[in-house]
């Protein structure tokens, strides 16, 4: 069936659907990574997005319940070169195609999305309607109609309704080797070292596993959950988690973390990184395109290191706005917007993209065994 994917500027796309029909609305964005688009799809911090993928050929293995980040998909739609329509993998349980169908999202495949890409690097990420349903002039209308992710709570949506402990299989695959006497396919879980709370803004499952695997025994919480709850707990440490929508609607939010400021240990990425800039005093700002993919260089500036890392997001902790306190000790090379702060009295410190990496590479993996390391110098 023929779909239409249209901007708020005018700029239209013809292709073919696959998945769901109907009509939805959301700003678009791209994600350059080349796997993973299980993990994009099921991300919460998709929330209220379009996605393109400007990998060409998408589903060519399959969906398997095992790679989900969440219970279910949450972007609004997809948009791809050409999809697989026979995957090919010992994992996959059913097709992209049939996954949407099942739950409701819209796809259109045919585009071509480097020009997609360029439009918006040049033009900035903005909204958009995609749909089997209007014709072109109605499908630009209802982008233009369609709310700005500026202001917008999606958290509230996506956030457990009640907490839970954390219980699920974390062990990660490994290849069986005798000569070193890993049998596999898993690597046993450490014993727990620290007990944790975790603020569920939108939590990707493979955070959960490596909080585990890092030794923490998790408690996930509400996005509502008070201080004074999470202080009744007496957790060893506390985590903020990635979430989708403009870190400066989340005032409620802001307010709560402020009173856990310097209480307990506090480690934070991604909306989580976003939210601790507004505890301190900060401000968050919109980028143009965001930063989406796993080819994204983050400078560590104590050390130089380099790092290549997996990102997901539309706002920036806007350096200048920080108090004197507060140091930004990572950078995003390829325009220079803030990627880690830490404040300087209090062990508290944030990065703004994915240590989980799921999908992307591992380089910034360490940060789970730092947060390790910085509850126990406070204990």
């Amino acid at each position: 069936m023929k779909a239409i994917l249209a901007l708020e500027d005018g700029r239209t796309f013809e292709g073919i659907s696959f998945g769901a029909t109907g009509t939805t609305t959301g700003e678009i964005c791209f994600n350059t990574s080349m796997t993973g688009y299980q993990e994009v799809v099921t991300d919460p911090s998709y929330r209220g997005q379009i996605v393109a993928m400007t990998y060409p050929q998408i589903g060519n293995y399959g969906i398997n319940p095992d790679d989900n980040e969440s219970s279910g998909p949450h972007v609004r739609g997809f948009v791809i070169g050409e999809l697989c329509h026979v995957p090919s993998n010992w994992r996959s349980n059913e097709t992209l195609n049939d996954y949407f169908a099942k739950h409701g999202i819209l796809g259109i495949e045919d585009i071509d999305t480097r020009a997609l890409t360029k439009h918006l690097r040049s033009l900035g990420a903005m909204r958009s309607c995609l749909t089997t349903e209007l014709d072109t002039a109605g499908a630009i209308e209802a982008a233009r109609n369609s709310p700005s992710m500026e202001g917008m709570d999606y958290v509230g949506e996506v956030s457990t309704p009640e907490s839970y402990p954390w219980t699920e299989e974390s062990r990660d695959w490994t290849i069986p080797n005798a000569s070193t006497g890993i049998v596999g396919p898993y690597l046993e879980l450490p014993p727990v070292r620290h007990r944790i709370v975790a603020f569920d803004f939108g939590i990707k499952t493979n955070i959960l596993r490596r909080l585990r695997q890092a030794g923490f025994e998790v408690e996930v919480l509400n996005s509502r959950t008070s201080a004074e709850q999470v202080l009744a707990k007496n957790p060893d440490g506390i985590f903020l988690s990635n979430g989708p929508g403009d870190p400066a609607a989340l005032g409620y939010i802001h307010e709560e973390v402020r009173k856990l400021l310097g209480k307990k240990p506090i480690f934070g990425i991604c909306l989580g990184n976003q939210i601790l800039g507004h505890a301190f005093g900060g401000k968050t700002f919109k980028l143009k395109f965001g930063h989406r993919g796993g080819n994204q260089p983050v400078k560590d500036l104590r050390s130089g290191r380099i790092s290549i890392t997996s990102q997901n997001h539309g706002f920036a902790v806007d350096a200048d706005s920080l108090p004197s306190n507060v140091e930004v000790t990572h950078i995003n090379l390829n325009d220079g917007t803030v990627e880690g702060i830490r404040h300087k009295d209090m062990p508290v410190f944030s990065v703004q993209y994915h240590p989980e990496a799921a999908p992307g590479p591992h380089d910034a993996n360490y940060f789970f065994e730092e947060f390790a390391q910085l509850i126990d110098s406070t204990k």
